[in-house]
């Protein structure tokens, strides 16, 4: 029962990361291709696709909190095991989805705020090359 639970979580884990990635494709290309405006920005998109689902799948699969069906302990010693109920399962359910859309929430804030200081540094330089016409 423990690997089905494992297995469902992961995919679930898994399609919610895939549903953000597909949300987030036209905002993180057009950053890069505003922040990167060379052929590597479709590198660094791609990048981040991959770092969305692989941030999303390993925080959304709490292995941690999943060994307590395998050998739960208390304090170094072992209590009963959990029981896998339908109430159980909805809630593990909704803990992988939560937990990965926080963990995918993290990385896109602190990606977006990279992206906004590199994005007001390519600014001022464009700025600064930009020929001044003196008052006629």
């Amino acid at each position: 029962m423990f690997l089905f639970l494992f297995f469902v979580t992961l995919l679930a884990a898994a399609a919610v990361s895939l549903a953000v990635m597909w949300l987030f494709t036209k905002p993180i290309d057009g950053v890069l291709r505003r922040i990167i405006a060379d052929e590597i920005s479709a590198a660094w998109s791609k990048y981040m696709k991959f770092a969305i689902l692989v941030v999303g799948v390993s925080s959304g699969v709490q292995l941690r909190d999943l060994e307590k069906y395998i050998n739960p302990t208390l304090g170094g010693r072992e209590i009963q095991s959990a029981s896998l109920s339908f109430d159980r399962w909805i809630f593990e359910l909704y803990r992988a989805g939560i937990e990965t859309l926080q963990g995918i929430a993290w990385m896109l804030l602190v990606f977006f705020v990279f992206a906004l200081i590199a994005y007001v540094i390519v600014r001022i330089g464009e700025m600064r090359s930009e020929p001044r016409n003196p008052k006629e």
